[in-house]
């Protein structure tokens, strides 16, 4: 355990010009916080939670900071930002009100609450920016400790620039791997297993992290006492402290008010993990929250007299002043000269952002009532009309949905006339404008997206003979790893043994194990490594072993990844392939298809489901070619199967978002996708032998599907429909249904009910006879097909039951 000591290094002149500004950057962000808690409470804004209390070590931070480092943190680090650069007064507030232009607002473009953090990775186009040039921050997201996973995988970014030859042309990402990735946390957050999980990975992987504790002694209302094992986090970590036979973690405690220890600990901190590339954890505390937690509530509820007397005492602000006044670097007067200027700017900075938002909303208020009244003028409701316009009107501040609700009540009372195509096309046109600001980016909008891949049939030799299908995975891999020397890929028994399926058969072997490597059992940061990594120019495969298991990483999956072209505004991206297997194999927790929970937790990420091993190598590829994250879900009981192997390993690919008929048939369309499919082609068999002709169709991907709504001329043609599906009923197949009958309008061609077969509602049990009875078998498709054709047609198909 290291204890932070003082250390000069500049002139005096020097150093004071510099602890000045700091104390600049201090006061204003601090204005900044009081500012806008009032903007929230006269309404201006929805919600605030700010970062005073914790401006001094941030301060200290940031000047330990350097181009090419990347922050992982939470919605305290305002002054950082700050410090760095990297936002000003009228942005904070922009990002306060939720101001929906990246401009203004470049932290989300007003898709997050103030608090949220990030930096543009991307340009205008979707192309990486030159990152080593930049001070970098990863989008924040509000989950506490949800930050953690993402910042070891930040770190480790930097061990596989500095370890793995062939990528030193990479240098838009990284130089020598010198670049340290810094996480902050609340020290209440500090109780999360995500913490735990990614500070033990990172000792073990002996990365360039630097980890701050906020230490303010609460989380909201909650003290300490009921947060950690004796109110200390460094006190119960202290065995990851390194020694000379052992490595771990360089620990160092430090007081949130004392600014030199502060300069000192982080330059201490920053040096051990840019050069030995050692994590280390910095535990800041007596640290304050003047405000209390949020705008939400008063901290005056839950600390006595004697802790407010205290914070307000040992407010961090507050002591660097008096520190700065005793060791003569500034007096009194120069530093109320300085508190009353910050005010001040601050007071413009909120002014020019308010302005800044409400200008444009005000014009389209005004454009929709000029609209209005003339509208007005030759309608038998003009005064109903011009009521709802003089509501509008009446409106100082208004917001878009005043203006878009005023115009489409407006419409109904047009529309019996037929007077109101003008209006209607004013609403159309206008949706079409704002409605991007809200949803646009939720997928790549680049010319890399999914869509740019061109299709390449897999080729073979005309002698070519059946193989394991696993081999043609492990060969493709093969080609991957020697073509991009830049894609790694890790996770449980990936390593030494190739893969629980043999997959990566001797690719450690072949590449090393900083490109093929084992991971703990540690599903969340398995993906966190993956996500830092891929917002660091690599492109990983993070493999999580089993499908069952993915819902250990399904939040970070959700909250992180499938959000964070999004949460940006497309200004930062993490083209992470997740790769699992699943659907049928033996019990509970290794037979599971849980697609309908995945995908209605992860839009934002692809998800593919390959029936074959040709299939799912063929997305590999497809996927390295784009900018995009994607969870490929292999076939469990699909890698001893034969299957041709290829020969133009690593080139073909697999169209995403494109279905493939792989029977066609006349009498029912029968849509499913993985393992399921051969159930199907069996029972299909049976079923033509009675004169049943199925046309079968592999969605092959769930997100997006079926871009060509090519099912639909299915159902055309059959008048029939099926999905059939391994997930829990209602599930994956309550959406294929939704996106066949609602998006592609299939109802129109129908003759019978289209209808689903899906499992029964709990898990699969366990053994061969488990899976009969609990998964869709070729009797149920069999007996479920017969008894649509049997309605359709009872005399030709009798009844069975």
């Amino acid at each position: 355990m290291t204890e932070a000591t003082t250390k000069p290094a500049l002139s005096f002149e020097d150093f004071k010009t510099e602890v000045l500004n700091d104390y600049k950057i201090a006061t204003t962000s601090r204005e900044c916080s009081l500012l806008g808690r009032r903007e929230v409470l006269t309404g201006k804004a929805k919600f605030g939670i700010f970062g005073d209390g914790k401006e001094v070590p941030q301060l200290a931070m940031a000047k330990a900071f350097k181009n090419g480092d990347f922050r992982s943190g939470y919605y305290r680090d305002q002054t950082f930002m700050m410090a760095i650069g990297e936002m000003n007064i009228q942005q904070f507030f922009a990002g306060l009100y939720g101001h929906t232009d990246i401009e203004h607002d470049p932290m989300s473009a007003g898709r997050q609450m103030g608090g949220h953090f990030a930096t543009h990775s991307l340009d205008e186009n979707g192309n990486w920016k030159n990152l080593t040039l930049q001070k970098n921050s990863s989008a924040d997201i509000s989950p506490t400790a949800g930050q953690m996973p993402r910042l070891l995988g930040l770190a480790q970014a930097s061990k596989i620039y500095r370890n793995v030859n062939g990528i030193e042309n990479k240098t838009n990402f990284s130089i020598n791997g010198n670049e340290i990735a810094w996480g902050t946390i609340g020290n209440a957050s500090t109780s999360e297993g995500l913490f735990f999980e990614t500070i033990n990975a990172a000792g073990v992987l002996q990365v360039p992290m630097v980890m701050s504790v906020w230490d303010d002694e609460y989380g909201i209302s909650v003290h300490a006492r009921h947060q950690t094992t004796k109110e200390n986090i460094s006190e119960i970590l202290k065995g990851f402290q390194r020694d000379e036979n052992n490595k771990g973690y360089e620990i160092i405690r430090v007081k949130g008010w004392d600014y030199a220890s502060l300069i000192d600990a982080y330059q201490k901190a920053a040096q051990i993990a840019r050069e030995e590339h050692v994590p280390v954890l910095i535990h800041v505390n007596e640290l304050t929250q003047p405000q209390g937690h949020s705008t939400s509530g008063s901290h005056e509820r839950y600390k006595n007299e004697e802790r407010l007397k205290w914070e307000a005492d040992f407010d961090c602000v507050r002591q660097m002043r008096l520190w700065m006044i005793a060791t003569n670097i500034a007096s009194p007067e120069e530093l109320d000269a300085i508190d009353e200027n910050a005010k001040k700017e601050v007071l413009e900075g909120k002014k020019a952002a308010w302005t800044a938002f409400v200008t444009p909303m005000k014009e389209e208020q005004q454009e929709l009532i000029a609209l209005l009244s003339k509208a007005a003028n030759s309608s038998e409701n003009k005064v109903f009309i011009e009521k709802i316009a003089g509501e509008l009107s009446s409106i100082k501040e208004p917001i878009r949905k005043d203006i878009l609700t005023t115009a489409r009540k407006a419409l109904r009372l047009l529309v019996a006339e037929n007077k109101h195509s003008e209006l209607a096309n004013w609403i159309t046109t206008y949706t079409q404008k704002i409605q991007p600001k809200f949803s646009s980016h939720l997928f790549s909008e680049s010319a890399k997206n999914v869509f740019s891949v061109k299709e390449v049939a897999p080729t073979y030799d005309e002698s070519a003979e059946t193989t394991d299908a696993r081999l043609i995975l492990r060969d493709n891999f093969d080609a991957i790893f020697a073509q991009h020397p830049e894609t790694l890929v890790f996770g449980e028994d990936a390593g030494n043994i190739g893969d629980v399926n043999q997959g990566l058969e001797g690719m450690q072997e072949k590449y090393g194990e900083f490109r093929v490597a084992d991971a703990g059992i540690r599903e969340a940061t398995i993906l966190g490594q993956g996500i830092g990594m891929a917002m660091r120019g690599l492109r990983p495969i993070a493999e999580i072993q089993y499908l069952d298991y993915l819902l250990y990483a399904i939040q970070i999956m959700s909250d992180d990844l499938a959000t964070l072209q999004y949460r940006t505004r497309g200004k930062q991206k993490a083209p992470l392939i997740i790769r699992t297997r699943g659907h049928r194999l033996e019990g509970i927790w290794h037979s599971g298809s849980p697609m309908g929970m995945i995908i209605n937790a992860i839009r934002g990420i692809h998800v593919l489901v390959p029936r074959n091993m040709t299939k799912a190598a063929g997305f590999y590829n497809a996927l390295l070619q784009t900018d995009e994250p994607a969870l490929v879900v292999e076939c469990l009981n699909g890698y001893r199967l034969k299957e041709k192997m290829p020969t133009n390993l690593g080139a073909f690919t697999t169209p995403i978002g494109v279905v493939e008929t792989i029977k066609e048939g006349k009498d029912i369309t029968i849509v499913s996708y993985g393992s399921t499919l051969r159930v199907i082609e069996q029972a299909a068999k049976e079923l033509l032998e009675i004169g049943i002709d199925c046309e079968i169709i592999d969605v092959q991907s769930l997100l997006p599907f079926d871009v060509n709504h090519d099912i639909v001329k299915s159902v055309a043609k059959t008048n029939r429909l099926l999905v059939i599906d391994e997930d829990v009923p209602g599930g994956a197949s309550a959406f294929i249904l939704q996106q066949i009958v609602d998006e592609q309008n299939a109802y129109k061609y129908l003759d019978s009910k289209p209808e689903t077969l899906a499992s029964k509602a709990h898990r699969p049990a366990y053994g061969t006879d488990g899976d009969y009875f609990s998964k869709p078998s070729a009797e149920d498709i069999f007996e479920k097909v017969y008894a649509i054709m049997s309605e359709a047609n009872p005399k030709k198909h009798p009844r069975l039951y």
